[in-house]
């Protein structure tokens, strides 16, 4: 039985995890699309598609993070409303420069998440009630700096976003160098090791010397990056973002984790396959849509489809496991 070692091809490593289900459901789902709904695979709907699949990536890679502690993040959406507000309303509510505003929604998630870490490994309280609780927080503060009224994005911030190199997305050549970035820092450096293993064992990695709190807190804070990066996005590409459309990305980016192999029990963290399944997840939405099925009918598929694909990369290693010892 051959096993895995540091020599492996590096995009080994990046997709590791379990992750080699949703690659194959994600390609199957693409060529059965053209069959079930034609014109669905046209370079205008894709192209409408990917942007959405970009944003909903790196707000999961976000929670790939938290998730690989063991906890799981509820305030994606207070997290996502509050840097849209932020890069929108700054500049024109309180004459902002965009640039800074675009860094301030960015950041300022960043230590919101930061803030739940530190409740976490400090004050010891429960990551569903902190990250809960958080959430409450932004979103108060969110109707209170917008007074309920949504705010345009900076000219700047909404070319940028709409517009196209080559003919690929801006939103996902960012949303590419960023999977590409947090996949090497996960899965090839010191610091993404050493955040796989206090995942898998708090004790294990106090005894082996590692700063526990700090990488956790650490995890959290960069989650929160990623949501403001990911809500920056959002704000431009539709212009006038709704004050709380983050509601919608909570249970679509645990999924996407979940699809991509990711345990919630925590420990390795497959970041690059939590954005194939936000890939697989957008598409199967858009596929759904253009078929004119009823929204009630396209939820018991979603469904469905979800659960053959957690059930096939579930059977996986019990067919790899029957294969070795053949």
């Amino acid at each position: 039985m051959s096993t895995r070692t540091d020599t492996d091809p590096q995009w080994k490593r990046l997709v590791a995890g379990g992750s080699g289900a949703i690659w194959v459901a994600t390609l199957v789902l693409f060529l059965l699309s053209p069959v079930v709904a034609p014109g669905s695979l046209e370079y205008a709907a894709v192209a409408g598609m990917l942007p959405f699949a970009s944003i909903l990536a790196i707000t999961a890679a976000g929670q790939t993070l938290v998730i690989q502690q063991r906890g799981l993040d509820l305030s994606v959406p207070g997290m996502l409303a509050f840097g849209a507000v932020l890069a929108s309303g700054l500049p024109q509510w309180y004459g902002w420069p965009p640039v800074l505003a675009i860094a301030a929604a960015i950041v300022a998630p960043g230590l919101a998440g930061l803030i739940t870490g530190l409740a976490v490994t400090r004050a010891g309280v429960m990551p569903l009630v902190a990250t809960l609780g958080m959430n409450a927080f932004l979103l108060g503060l969110v109707f209170k700096l917008s007074s309920g009224t949504p705010a345009g994005a900076p000219p700047g911030l909404a070319d940028f976003t709409k517009s196209k190199v080559a003919g690929v997305p801006s939103t996902l050549l960012v949303a590419a160098a960023i999977f590409a970035l947090a996949g090497f820092t996960v899965q090839r450096s010191v610091i993404g090791r050493r955040l796989t293993a206090v995942g898998v064992s708090e004790r294990a990695s106090a005894a082996a010397g590692f700063r526990v709190g700090l990488y956790q807190t650490a995890a959290y804070g960069g989650a929160g990056v990623l949501y403001g990066l990911a809500a920056v996005l959002y704000t431009g590409y539709v212009s006038t973002p709704p004050l709380f459309f983050g509601d919608s990305y909570l249970l679509a980016s645990i999924a996407a984790v979940v699809l991509g192999g990711t345990a919630l029990t925590g420990g390795r963290a497959a970041v690059v396959a939590s954005g194939i399944g936000a890939l697989f997840l957008t598409q199967l939405g858009q596929l759904l849509r253009s078929m004119g099925l009823p929204e009630p009918t396209q939820l018991i598929i979603q469904a469905g489809v979800l659960l053959v694909v957690v059930l096939i990369r579930a059977s996986i290693p019990m067919i790899q496991r029957h294969f070795a010892h053949a």
